[in-house]
């Protein structure tokens, strides 16, 4: 693998400052990469080799000039193929929009390219996002990097970004979060994904799944380039994002960083049971590794079970959704996902009273939830669990998200980062999960415990 592909965010601008490789060189070998792994992986909706070949040489140019733009200048970048840019197409996973065309570009997206990043392709998604396995009966299914024999999910709906980063197609890459679905396949491809408060960043020019719980994030290689990402995305300026590569610096030179005085809640018993044996035992090992950070970790128990407030949400999630697209489901000659069909219509049977009955409970849920986390400053639950599955066992009514959907009902932030892999060779995820509006909390004890577990395998790809 050559050096640019081998990089992430901060480490790949680190490499064009330090001159070990260009933008145009990175870009080409991405796309090579792209040209020999996509077409068994399936990661990319849209691929742009011409512009983005062209954007890497202006890249090498204004740098040249003295005109680089911030450490995002000259990365290449993917995004869920949800996401407006002018002029390019946005089939949000769906035979019905697969030649709509852009009118503008998404606010997101306007804030990477204006830092000088490059638009390098659209990945593949569940149609209209709505769904934790990955799985598009239409545009095809994403073939998760981590099983060369077997054709497993990458976990939904952000299958494709998720893909593409654990398959060194592409550094970085956003998915948008309503259940899980940038931590579910982050943590099935054994990557970084960040899931943002919900109003942290702007969701406009974005197909909406449930418009009270949408999110957008990054899915990255390490908790460092989630951080960076998160406060481009938030429109950082570019002084204070050559910060987060200084203390990458420090962090490559295993300097731990102590959580001293932090408080972290983990699983209750009751809330273990039913979890697969092989990633409760990377769970358990996680913990232990975290505690030697000086955390104090104890038991949280919380007042509604994981998996009510997962119902909670997807109670919430399916009225919404029907309410954006339920127009498109009735017709029974559109041609759309049977699966994804059948997991927006009963969104009807929602009245508006028992809509309104259900935010106003979810607020008091909340409220209470908050009240019982007092004291704690993050919680940490295993991001899915199970391992993903082959393809022919999917159960499509099914959502393997008990643990990340109540994250969004919550209205609170959180990030997945790899724990390593089951005897069997499949990742498993740790879950972060944090007050709204503190992403930070998270990202620390996430960078934290990455320190601590070390490097990991690659996939066999």
């Amino acid at each position: 693998m050559s050096t640019s592909l081998a990089h992430g965010v901060i480490d790949l601008a680190r490499a064009y400052r330090a001159e070990e490789t260009t933008a145009h060189e990175t870009v080409q070998a991405l796309l090579q990469r792209i040209e020999a792994l996509d077409p068994k992986l399936g990661a990319f909706q849209s691929v742009y080799p011409d512009d983005a070949l062209e954007a890497g040489a202006a890249a090498d140019s204004a740098r040249m000039a003295g005109h680089e733009i911030g450490p995002f200048h000259g990365i290449p970048f993917a995004l869920k193929d949800v996401i407006d840019v002018a002029g390019r197409m946005t089939t949000g996973g769906s035979m019905t929009t697969a030649k709509k065309t852009a009118a503008r570009t998404s606010e997101v997206a306007r804030r990477l390219i204006a830092a000088g990043g490059i638009l390098i392709g659209k990945t593949k998604t569940i149609e209209f996002s709505m769904g934790g396995w990955g799985v598009n009966q239409h545009l095809g299914t994403p073939r998760n990097p981590w099983d060369p024999h077997t054709h497993r999910v990458a976990g939904g709906s952000s299958s494709g970004s998720a893909v593409a980063v654990s398959a060194d197609m592409v550094p970085v890459a956003l998915g948008t979060d309503t259940g899980g679905s940038v931590r579910n396949p982050s943590a099935w491809c054994g990557v970084v994904g960040l899931k943002t408060t919900h109003g942290s960043l702007p969701m406009d020019g974005i197909i909406p799944t449930a418009y009270s719980l949408d999110t957008v994030g990054p899915i990255t290689r390490s908790v460092a380039d989630a951080a960076f990402m998160f406060d481009l995305m938030k429109g950082a300026e570019p002084a204070n994002l050559y910060r987060h590569v200084e203390c990458k610096r420090g962090i490559a030179n295993g300097k731990e960083e102590s959580l001293r005085g932090l408080r972290v809640g983990v699983l209750p018993h009751r809330e273990r049971e039913g979890m697969q044996t092989s990633v409760l035992d990377l769970y358990d090992h996680a913990l232990h590794r975290l505690r030697s950070t000086s955390a104090e970790i104890e038991v949280f128990e919380p007042p509604m079970t994981y998996i009510e407030l997962a119902h909670a949400n997807r109670e919430i999630a399916t009225a919404e959704a029907y309410t954006h697209h339920g127009a498109l489901m009735e017709d029974a000659d559109a041609q759309v996902d049977e699966d994804v069909r059948q997991l927006i219509l009963p969104g009807r049977a929602v009245s508006a009273r028992d809509y309104i009955a259900a935010r106003l409970q979810r607020q008091q849920n909340i409220q209470t939830f908050l009240d019982r986390l007092r004291g704690f400053d993050a919680l940490l639950t295993p991001t899915l669990g199970m391992t993903p599955v082959p393809l022919d066992e999917v159960q499509p009514r099914d959502y393997p998200a008990g643990f990340t959907r109540p994250v969004n009902y919550l209205a609170m932030c959180a990030l997945t980062v790899p724990m390593g892999l089951t005897p069997d060779g499949l990742p498993g995820g740790l879950q972060f999960i944090a007050r709204g509006g503190e992403e930070a909390t998270a990202l620390r004890i996430g960078r934290a415990y990455e320190t601590v577990r070390g490097k990991l395998e690659r996939p066999p790809v």
